[in-house]
Formats: structure tokens, C-alpha cells, sequence
């Protein structure tokens, strides 16, 4: 069985490589990196290791790599390929769906068996969103061939990567825990026998659950902890102060959840402490200028920090918690990081005010905007305090 994968990076490697691998799959990774590329071919395997006091490894070979400008190779690997996975990031997935295309239309010139193509993204509908990029380089006949035999199964993924310190470039660390759930109803064909991926009919809530729990609960520990000149997220999260507001951040989210979708509040509460055990992981510890980069993106009306908070309103749950994490994003100003940077000048030019609406989409009517506001003005003016 070939799986070709685009994006040879840590989680590429780390986290889907390992689980295809697992499975019987050989793996054709697909990169723009020459040296990556280069250097996977040359050995054909690499090594995961689990950041536990275990260090337990696992060779991971039988794998090739092709560089994505070799555009021809791609697509007929693709065209010859029982599963197609990405983990490139949201934002990568417009610039890799035309190959993406070009392989389909090879596939559909040979009358090639049914292929699901999966998007192991940060993100919401990864899959749909990649599925509408590569129709728009199909023609119209070529849409209603792909329509019945190319699956774009949405996915929810987590697994932490921490920051890398390897001498040899191949080998990558991760996190114990991992979580891989694909909506099975848009699987095309025979299901794909990946063992780790649990299938559900209804992806929906399990993205939320993950997008509002994890990604929240991280990226206000990052925040929370940078205002407090913390360095890395396990430092922050053993911080009280972040630790309790991340717990409130979370109990929020939470209750967004079991009251939109259900969820089982005693199976909930155990999920927030187990995520909040994987924060505290010494062997995971990441940067709080990482975790917390690019908080344009975070900070986006539909992503882990607003979207959480505006429906929590509709639930009738303040989300104070939330609109404290929100402020401490606006305050971030990392200077390596262009959207802090961005974000601090567009509050030096407009002000405060112009700036939420502008970066959060959140009207001034909204009683959001006026918890957030408030809440920043008072951690703007304790910035350098130790309460906050």
C-alpha cells in the first residue's frame, strides 16, 4: 500500500508518518525542502521518539520523499496511491492542490480505484477546504468523475510536537497522546485500516472539542505566561495564576460544549485534566513565543479564542476567562512574531478599540467587546505587576 503525504515536517513525520507506517503503508513524502527531501531518500527511515520518561522509539522506514516542484512525479504517485494525507498548515493547502489535481486527473484517466484525501490540519473542515481548492483546477466534467471516486474525509488531529533538538535532522520527538478522528460518512470506498484513527459520523463536535479545549487551553497558557515573562509552557502552566485562569478558560469552553453538543460533563472534566497533564509535560515544553505565534490567526472571529466566546454568549455563560486570554493575545508583542508586530502598530495608530474590531471582527454593541476591553485596560495597566 503507497500513502503519499505532503508536508515532511515534525508532525508529517512525528505523527501521521508514524501511524501510516504502523499500518503497512509505504510513505511517499511530498516537501518543498532539498535537504529534507534529499535526506530521506538517502537513508529511508527515521526515528519517532515519545517525550516521556520513557523515551521509547520506533523506526519508522520504507519511505521516500519527492520534492512538490516535480510536479509530474507527485501526480503520478498520487495516481497510483491508496491515501492521500497533508499536514502543511491551513494556510499551504491552496498552493498544493493544483499537483493534487493533476494527479486526480491522472487517476481518473485510468479508471483508478476510489482514493480518500485527508487534511491533518489545525483547523476546521481541512479536508473541505482543500477538496474546494483542488475543484477550482478540474473542469466541470472532471468535478462530477471526482465526485464519485475521491473522498476528502474531514479530520480532527492533536498531538503535541514540542520544539526540536536533534543532531540528526530526520529524527523528530512527540508527545504520548495523540487523537486522529476522521467523519467516516465522507470516506469513499473501503475504509481506510489505519490503526489510530477512530471514525465518527458527526465530526463536528470532536473538532470543537478539540479546537476549544487543546488549542484554547494552549494558547492561553502561552499568552497568559508570556505577560508574565515566563518563558516556556511548562514554566506557565505551573504558574498558579495561569493555571487557574487556563482551568477557567477551559470549565468556560467546556460548558460551551456539553451544552451545544452533549458531551458527557463527567467524560468532559476528565478530558480538561487530561489536557491540562499534557501542558504540564517537562518533556514536551515548548516556547510561549511559539505557541502563542501568529495571533492574528488565533485571534480571527471563528478560531479558538472569539469563536468559544461569542458562543458562549449565546449560551448564556460570561466568558471572562476568555476575554482575559483575548487581551493578553492583544498585548502580545513578540518582536520576532510579523502579526504581533502588526497588531501592536495598528493599536499604536488606531487605538485599542479600532484594533478588536478590526482583528477579532467583534462589534462595539457586542457585550464581548466591552468585557474585553475592560479586561485589557486592566492588564495593560498591571502588565509589570505579579498579580495581573
Amino acid at each position: 500500500m503507497l500513502a503519499v503525504h505532503f508536508g515532511a515536517g515534525n508532525i508529517g513525520r512525528g505523527f501521521i508518518g508514524q501511524l501510516l507506517h504502523q499500518a503497512g503503508y509505504k510513505i511517499c513524502f511530498v516537501d518543498v525542502s532539498d535537504e529534507l527531501v534529499a535526506e530521506i531518500n538517502r537513508r529511508q527511515e527515521y526515528t519517532v521518539s515519545l517525550a516521556s520518561e520513557e523515551k521509547t522509539t520506533f523506526a519508522i522506514h520504507n519511505v521516500v520523499a519527492l520534492l512538490s516542484k516535480n510536479e509530474e512525479a507527485v501526480a503520478e504517485a498520487i495516481a497510483s496511491a491508496d491515501l492521500v494525507t497533508t499536514a502543511v498548515g491551513p494556510n499551504i493547502l491552496k498552493f498544493i492542490a493544483p499537483v493534487i489535481a493533476k494527479g486526480i486527473q491522472k487517476r481518473i484517466k485510468a479508471e483508478g480505484k476510489a482514493l480518500n484525501v485527508i487534511a491533518c490540519e489545525n483547523m476546521i473542515g481541512g479536508s473541505s477546504a482543500l477538496k474546494s481548492f483542488v475543484y477550482e483546477s478540474l473542469s466541470e466534467q472532471e468535478q462530477k468523475q471526482a465526485t464519485l471516486v475521491i473522498g476528502f474525509p474531514d479530520a480532527a488531529v492533536d498531538r503535541i510536537v514540542p520544539l526540536q533538538k536533534h543532531d540528526d535532522k530526520l529524527w523528530v520527538t512527540v508527545e504520548p497522546f495523540y487523537e486522529w478522528v476522521v467523519n467516516q460518512s465522507q470516506v469513499l470506498g473501503a475504509v481506510p485500516q489505519v490503526e489510530g484513527i477512530t471514525y465518527v459520523s458527526d465530526l463536528g463536535p470532536f473538532i470543537e472539542r478539540k479546537l476549544f479545549t487543546v488549542n484554547t487551553g494552549h494558547a492561553a497558557v502561552a499568552y497568559l505566561g508570556y505577560l508574565l515573562k515566563l518563558g516556556s509552557i511548562d514554566q506557565a502552566i505551573q504558574n498558579s495564576y495561569v493555571l487557574d485562569i487556563t482551568e477557567k478558560v477551559l470549565h468556560e469552553t467546556g460548558a460551551l460544549l456539553i451544552a451545544k453538543h452533549h458531551f458527557d460533563s463527567k467524560q468532559h472534566e476528565e478530558y480538561i485534566h487530561k489536557i491540562i497533564k499534557r501542558f504540564k509535560n517537562p518533556y514536551i515544553s515548548d516556547e510561549v513565543t511559539r505557541v502563542g505565534r501568529s495571533p492574528i490567526r488565533k485571534l480571527s472571529a471563528k478560531d479558538r479564542l472569539v469563536g468559544p466566546a461569542l458562543q458562549a454568549l449565546e449560551y448564556g455563560i460570561t466568558p471572562s476567562g476568555l476575554s482575559l486570554v483575548i487581551a493578553a493575545a492583544l498585548l502580545f508583542d513578540s518582536k520576532d512574531d510579523p502579526e504581533a508586530a502588526e497588531i501592536q502598530n495598528h493599536i499604536k495608530e488606531n487605538g485599542i478599540e479600532a484594533t478588536i474590531q478590526k482583528y477579532t471582527g467583534i462589534s462595539k454593541v457586542s457585550p464581548l467587546f466591552a468585557l474585553i476591553l475592560e479586561t485589557y485596560k486592566k492588564a495593560k495597566a498591571q502588565i509589570n505587576s505579579t498579580s495581573i
